[in-house]
């Protein structure tokens, strides 16, 4: 390109002294139509030079910013991952924090709630759990007790039955004779009260 500047000078210098061009100036006509056909060759080589440098160089840089990209893309994606999971960790813990608050203000109401509902209850004298189970307790002892009462007996009866047949005979007149006695002794009963 500095060639071209020179030979352009050159060309302006002779032209411009002379206002017309003399007749033995065809000479200098045509070393300033070689000299602008070289610098126009000149400059479409520099053109061409330059278009296969950058069609060369291009590839190159064009292959270079994708491996850039690339490793940008996975720096990023690296990190989208990182934040993402802390994040998701943060929302995680925040989550079982408000669910263990949760739990324990559900806890206290429910204490509150069976309080209350206890007061409530031994104002109203509704036995409350304790006092069902001794009285369940107690009723089971006595079913024992009766259960036991009512085995031996039988024990007893099972070797004597000649003896409960004269028994039942016996027992239609002792019936009588109570009958009888009993009218008397309410009598003497009335009379000691009322005296």
């Amino acid at each position: 390109m500095a060639t071209f500047k020179k030979t352009a000078k050159k060309a302006s210098k002779k032209s411009a002294p002379r206002s017309r061009p003399a007749k033995g100036d065809t000479t200098g006509g045509e070393a300033l139509s070689k000299s602008i056909s070289e610098s126009a060759q000149q400059i479409w080589l520099a053109g061409v030079g330059a278009f296969g440098r950058a069609q060369a160089e291009g590839t190159r840089l064009f292959d270079g910013l994708m491996k850039e990209g690339a490793g940008l893309e996975k720096t990023a994606r690296a990190y989208a991952n990182t934040r993402a999971g802390t994040v998701r960790d943060a929302v995680e813990t925040g989550v079982g924090q408000t669910r263990d608050r949760a739990a324990d203000t559900w806890d206290r109401l429910e204490k509150v709630f069976e309080d209350r509902v206890q007061r409530a209850l031994v104002k109203l004298g509704v036995p409350g759990r304790d006092d069902v189970q001794s009285l369940s307790k107690r009723v089971d002892a006595l079913t024992a007790a009766l259960q036991a009462k009512k085995s031996a007996p039988a024990r007893k009866a099972a070797k004597t039955p000649a003896k409960k047949a004269t028994a039942k005979k016996a027992a239609p007149r002792k019936a009588a004779a109570k009958t009888a006695k009993t009218p008397a002794k309410r009598a003497a009963k009335k009379a000691a009260n009322a005296g």
